[in-house]
């Protein structure tokens, strides 16, 4: 259909020579021959063009033009009437009209100005919408963000949810990688089916294999009945294994022949049954410095590595450190029952300056603590706690104006490292890749100022 044509005419003759007419040309025509009933009928319909006669029994069509162009101004207005003076028509456009047509119509002509208004209201719905999307902060089902990190992982997500490949998400501790697992699996072809999440670091060797592969009854002490384990259990949906770091090293070869036969064995058991998942693993441990160190298994890391997504520490997101806080502020005013309404631009200095070693969760308990103890009705710096409001920031020192305050390369060199590495959580494979040096090289350096420590 080219449009939904709205008509306002008492003449009943017009209006059915309207809506054959219009019809033929893939308009879709609704008619009223009441002013007062097609005014009311604007908004209760899909209406992209009112098409309104000048005169009217219960009103006039100026008036009609002038409350839609009041209340919905994205519908253009046409009017028609049998009096073509110029007076007439320049009452139109005062009204807002978005043109003018007269009496006896002609359709070709009538058609051209139905489509040039269909589309200057097609183009107001687009501004309105891009309008909309800058007011509103991008988000990934339950993940919040506008900063350019959170736009290139929205991208991210939104390309890769519904693959099947094994999907690795790294990041420091706090910033956010259940919630990614979550929005992965809510945007895939399974989220109908199970999404089950096991922490890898919660539980020792034994107890881990037993949740994993399941066991039968008997299998060992305290085994008291069958178990099938979360591979089944994941069975046609999705299966999180957090800390997939700390998996200890002899369990990681039965994982990896899990993963490679799409099959388990239960303990204690003697036949293996198939399963049908989508691995999502995630880690705040650097796993390629756990693959040279010997301490994971390098054919697994490839095994879960096929996508990797890194999730950006909180210090690094910019303003969305005050998005994400006024968002906590929402939650923990409707949950404490206190009117706190946001934070005060003092407040939100600190927050700023402060460096997020605990990312988002830190942030969240953070603000928790402020709703709780504020009296006001905004956030200020003391309901803050006391590490972040006294937190000052480290810069890295190269020297001054003052020939004995320089430093030497060496020394500049091992200062930049080390922020580096601060920087990115200890992770030592992303400190080379933004240092552009080779792992081991780093190593090297890393190891040689730890002796220096110790002279």
């Amino acid at each position: 259909m080219s449009g939904n044509i709205l008509v306002i005419e008492d003449d009943q003759d017009m209006c059915d020579l309207l809506t054959a007419g219009l019809s033929r040309r893939s308009f879709s025509v609704t008619t009223y021959t009441s002013g007062t009933k097609g005014l009311d009928a604007v908004d209760l319909h899909t209406t992209d063009v009112v098409l309104a006669d000048i005169n009217l029994p219960d009103m006039n069509g100026l008036d009609i033009c002038t409350s839609i162009v009041a209340d919905l101004p994205d519908i253009p207005v046409i009017i028609m009437t049998a009096f073509g003076s110029m007076d007439t028509a320049i009452a139109a456009i005062r009204a807002g009209a978005y043109d003018f047509v007269t009496k006896p119509l002609d359709l070709d002509i009538l058609t051209m100005s139905l489509k040039r208004a269909v589309r200057y209201r097609n183009l107001q719905q687009t501004v309105k919408k891009l309008s909309n999307a800058a007011k509103q902060p991008l988000h990934f089902d339950n993940l919040l963000g506008e900063s350019p990190a959170m736009e290139k992982l929205f991208t991210q997500l939104s390309r890769i949810a519904d693959s099947e490949a094994s999907l690795l998400i790294t990041g420091e501790s706090g910033s956010g990688k259940e919630l990614v697992a979550r929005a992965v699996h809510t945007h895939s072809r399974r989220k109908n089916n199970p999404l089950i999440t096991i922490n890898c670091a919660a539980m020792p060797g034994q107890l881990l294999e037993s949740e994993l592969f399941g066991h039968k009854k008997g299998a060992f002490t305290d085994a008291g009945a069958y178990n099938k384990g979360l591979f089944l259990e994941a069975d046609g949906g999705t299966l999180f294994l957090d800390e997939v770091g700390e998996i200890p090293l002899d369990l990681q070869p039965k994982l990896l022949r899990a993963l490679e036969e799409r099959c388990v064995r239960p303990v204690g058991g003697t036949t293996e049954r198939p399963f049908n998942v989508r691995i999502i693993a995630a880690t705040n441990r650097d796993l390629e410095s756990a693959v040279e160190d010997g301490l994971f298994r390098e054919d697994l890391f490839y095994r879960l590595n096929v996508i990797q997504l890194e999730m950006p520490p909180l210090r690094s997101r910019g303003t969305d450190i005050l998005l994400l806080a006024r968002k906590f502020v929402k939650h923990f005013s409707l949950k404490q029952s206190k009117a706190v309404t946001g934070i005060a631009d003092s407040a939100a200095a600190k927050l700023l300056d402060y460096s997020w070693p605990g990312n988002v969760r830190e942030l969240r308990n953070a603000i928790e603590h402020a709703v709780a103890l504020t009296c006001f009705e905004k956030i200020l710096p003391e309901d803050l706690p006391e590490k972040i409001r006294l937190f000052k920031n480290e810069y890295i020192l190269v020297g001054d104006q003052d020939p004995m305050e320089l430093i030497s390369m060496e020394e500049m060199e091992r200062r930049y490292i080390m922020h580096v590495l601060k920087t990115t959580g200890g992770n030592r494979t992303l400190t080379s890749r933004i240092l552009q040096v080779d792992r081991k090289t780093l190593y090297r350096k890393l190891q040689r100022y730890e002796e220096q420590k110790k002279l």
